[in-house]
């Protein structure tokens, strides 16, 4: 086994990794970037290096650095993680000829599985069933064009060196075709430096079903069953369990079978993932699915295999890296009970999902146990930076069976705490708990055709919100009028007493909150231990503390809450019994509106670089016309006319990196509209 390893990646799939590193005694190396010199990988490992700015293409993608630092700090082997450096064949090419092991399948595996394209014609030769779809070299836009109307849509564009949705786009009419094309080769060159797509049929009710398998280099092959990935936004999955549901035993044999013939066509050695899909239209039957996709490297959602299966899928990893034999037959592998993985990301599901930044102002996961797991790469007080992919953690939860196991879910969703940046928590909490997802209606459409369920609305705050929010504000005063006065020569003065003493009547303070558009009033009331609050409903006795990890401990009218509470310039963010409320201070010195960006302004919704721009001075546009395309979190979002109108100003070139609510074109509505 090896003494040392780097792990050429960064977040929660560098630690999971160094986890298991540290139970098997192998000395781990760390690389970051300059935005990541204080990240919770670098602490966990027992070496770290810096290795450039905070662009992936001049920090982790610089497979020579990466390959250097492994030589000098003496590491026998360089894990990739997943994304990076995972599937690069150069690389790990690169690894070899200098006498590193790469964690990982042979390049020649890397490349015969990276393009989609060869890889269905391989699979095709194994015997694989595939979707039918257009495969070929010739990338002319007419031509595709004319292979889409073949297949007949609705059609999935993909980028053949894609993966996680990159360069990928459905269409569903010949209209929609040439701006979708064009719009997935610009992904596909800017995420992978490969602007070439394949088209394949889009099926109407599918599920998409996975299946783990791990090869050795002693010819040794096994499958460790499968995971059903069906619930995805733009592509990408949301929630992955393990088994599937009512997956017929005989369906589950014949995947599995053809997962490992697949891996065993390539010569595959370590962890791979055969991804396939199944029309479900008529049910889950074992001749109607096919291959879309090999993943050579660890799944971002490997934790709901290893729950299932009782295995630790980073130790196989490394066991068969260093030459050994895979450690179970086919025969020895089991499923046991149901598990379930949620990926927390920072985004807003509110506002297109559009991804979030800024720094985790509170962050309490649920409790970890033998059944519920947390893997992440980040500590509360860290921030959430606009150069990598925006996950704050992934939450695995294990039950006998599907039902225990998704009540486990819901209540570990309901205990975790976020604040400071918008996560998608409620989103995953409303899936969790959707009768649909409990009767297991599955298949890729699911979000979206119940996407006026899941996506919440803004939370109505109640008394006792309020009530959360002036108690904590005037607890933390007390704890800043306690560290006052004693610094002072009178600690007993009672102008600095935190309850506003008065020499006749009791001490009181007015808070005031904006709750739509409407400025309620909040009189506190101190008396001796307690408060008495004057609140938009009445009056109510309160008692509070904070606990040591900043929990806020109060009794309302004998209603007793462990809650948090969070302040954020006039912004108090309360979250309570599973709810999140945020409320506006009205603080009269503060402008909390920032910078007026003014009539007909479109501005950045968040950093990121202008990749294009599809108008210009003086021209004419309609409502919902294509404006400018920013680049951000390695996506596309594409900003529309919000108004007929005509440009006024365009503000920024292409290439130009900017900052969240920068002004980047500015229109003046027309009459009409008006």
């Amino acid at each position: 086994m090896f003494k040392k390893i780097l792990i050429a990646n960064r977040g929660e799939i560098a630690c999971r990794v160094m986890e298991t590193a540290a139970k098997l005694g192998i000395k781990t190396v760390a690389v970051y970037s300059e935005a990541d010199a204080g990240a919770r990988h670098v602490e966990m490992a027992d070496e770290a290096v810096l290795i450039g700015p905070p662009e992936v293409s001049l920090s982790y993608l610089k497979a020579d650095t990466i390959l250097d630092v492994a030589k000098q700090t003496g590491a026998e082997a360089i894990h990739p993680g997943y994304g990076f450096l995972s599937e690069n064949a150069a690389f790990a090419e690169k690894c070899e000829a200098a006498g590193v092991v790469f964690i990982g399948p042979p390049a020649k595996a890397i490349r015969a599985m990276g393009l989609k394209d060869a890889a269905k014609a391989l699979m095709v030769k194994a015997g694989v069933p595939v979707v039918p779809g257009y495969h070929g070299e010739a990338q002319d836009a007419d031509l595709l064009a004319k292979e889409a109307e073949k297949i007949g849509y609705p059609v999935l564009i993909k980028a053949v060196a894609g993966g996680g949705g990159k360069g990928m786009r459905s269409v569903y009419s010949a209209a929609e075709f040439p701006a979708a094309l064009a719009s997935a080769m610009r992904e596909g060159q800017s995420a992978f430096g490969d602007a070439r797509v394949l088209i394949e049929k889009f099926l109407t009710k599918p599920r998409h079903i996975e299946i783990q398998v791990f090869a050795d280099s002693h010819g040794n092959a096994v499958h460790l069953f499968e995971r059903d990935c069906s619930l995805q936004r733009r592509h990408q999955k949301v929630i992955e369990e393990a088994p599937a549901p009512d997956m017929p035993d005989a369906m589950r044999e014949a995947m599995g079978a053809a997962a490992v013939a697949a891996a065993k066509a390539i010569g595959y050695v370590g962890a791979g993932t055969i991804e396939f899909i199944a029309d479900v239209s008529d049910g889950l039957k074992q001749d109607a699915f096919y291959f879309m996709e090999m993943n050579t490297r660890l799944q971002v959602e490997h934790p709901v295999t290893e729950m299932i299966t009782g295995q630790d899928l980073v130790e196989w990893q490394l066991l068969v890296a260093a030459g050994g034999k895979l450690p179970c037959t086919q025969e020895e592998l089991s499923i046991s009970g149901h598990a379930f993985e949620v990926r927390l990301y920072a985004e807003d599901p509110a506002n297109d999902f559009l991804p979030a930044t800024g720094q985790l102002l509170r962050l309490r996961p649920p409790k970890a146990s033998t059944s519920v797991r947390i893997d992440t790469g980040v500590r509360q007080g860290d921030t959430v930076s606009p150069f990598y992919d925006p996950m704050i953690a992934k939450l695995i939860v294990w039950g006998e069976n599907r039902d225990v196991a998704l009540q486990k879910l819901g209540a570990a969703l309901a205990d975790y705490q976020v604040a400071g940046v918008a996560t998608n928590l409620d989103f995953l909490s409303k899936i969790a708990t959707h009768p649909s997802f409990a009767a297991k209606d599955l298949d890729t459409g699911f979000i979206e055709r119940f996407k006026d369920d899941l996506i919440p609305e803004p939370v109505e705050p109640t008394d006792e919100d309020i009530a959360l929010a002036v108690l904590h504000i005037v607890l933390e005063r007390k704890k800043a009028h306690f560290a006052a006065r004693g610094a002072t020569n009178d600690p007993y003065s009672p102008w600095d007493d935190m309850t506003a003493w008065r020499l006749n009547g009791a001490g009181h303070d007015d808070f005031r909150f904006r709750i739509n558009e409407t400025d309620l009033p909040v009189h506190v009331i101190y008396e001796g231990g307690g408060f008495l609050l004057q609140l938009p409903s009445g009056m109510m006795e309160a008692e509070a503390e904070h606990a040591a990890d900043g929990s806020l401990l109060a009794n309302l009218a004998g209603h007793k809450f462990d809650a948090a509470v969070v302040t954020s310039g006039p912004k108090v963010i309360v979250m309570a019994a599973g709810r999140q409320v945020v409320l506006q201070l009205v603080v009269d010195d503060f402008d909390a509106s920032g910078a007026d960006s003014g009539a007909g302004a479109i501005t950045a919704p968040m950093p990121g670089k202008i990749i294009q721009i599809f108008t210009s001075m003086g021209a004419a546009v309609s409502k919902g016309d294509p404006l400018v395309v920013l680049e951000a979190m390695k996506m596309e979002h594409t900003l529309t006319a919000f108004v007929d109108g005509v440009i006024e100003d365009i503000f920024h070139e292409v290439g130009d990196q900017v900052d969240e609510g920068t002004i980047l074109v500015r229109m003046e509505e027309s009459e009409e509209a008006s």
